[in-house]
């Protein structure tokens, strides 16, 4: 696979898209490119679907897949810094569907604090960081039925497995 997969799609975000951005997000990550892969289940999970889509029945929202990426990511693979990733880019987000987006991406981020608590924030990047209520309640508003629950699930999975207090 390379990005014409992605492409192929034009400026459709739909579930065809959402599908293919998590196949490349995998085939990415089996090749040990494993920074090149958080990209590509970014793209999926800022994909423009409705909550009632089939292909949400096999292959949820990736929070679980992004944590589970960051949590088994080889210490020898180039990642970057995923959490200032999400910083900026939940920062920064733009239309359409702004909110959703940018709340995803703050729940990917605050996922990022849990599993891999040693990344910084980026200190040139002065933003207000969202407490975890906050997200909760910006993805009950703005994102999927049911989504809110999700990402909690998974945050409480991810914070057993650190050793992490704060709740959701």
């Amino acid at each position: 696979m390379d990005a014409s997969a992605l492409t192929a799609h034009g400026d459709e975000r739909d579930a065809g898209f959402y599908l293919t951005a998590l196949t490349y997000g995998h085939y990415l990550w089996q090749r040990g490119q494993v920074a090149r892969a958080i990209l590509k289940l970014d793209r999926a999970l800022l994909s423009d679907l409705r909550g009632d889509e089939p292909v949400l029945r096999e292959w949820p929202l990736p929070y679980a897949a992004i944590a589970w990426v960051l949590r088994h990511a080889p210490p020898d693979v180039f990642i970057g810094n995923p959490r200032v990733h999400f910083q900026h880019l939940a920062d920064r987000m733009n239309e359409p569907r702004r909110e959703q987006r940018r709340w995803r991406t703050w729940a990917c981020w605050a996922l990022c604090r849990a599993v891999r608590p040693e990344f910084p924030a980026d200190p040139k990047h002065v933003v207000a960081e969202p407490h975890l209520e906050l997200i909760v309640e910006k993805l009950t508003r703005h994102g999927l039925p049911g989504e809110s629950a999700l990402w909690q699930e998974v945050m409480k999975s991810a914070q057993a497995v650190s050793g992490l207090r704060e709740e959701a």
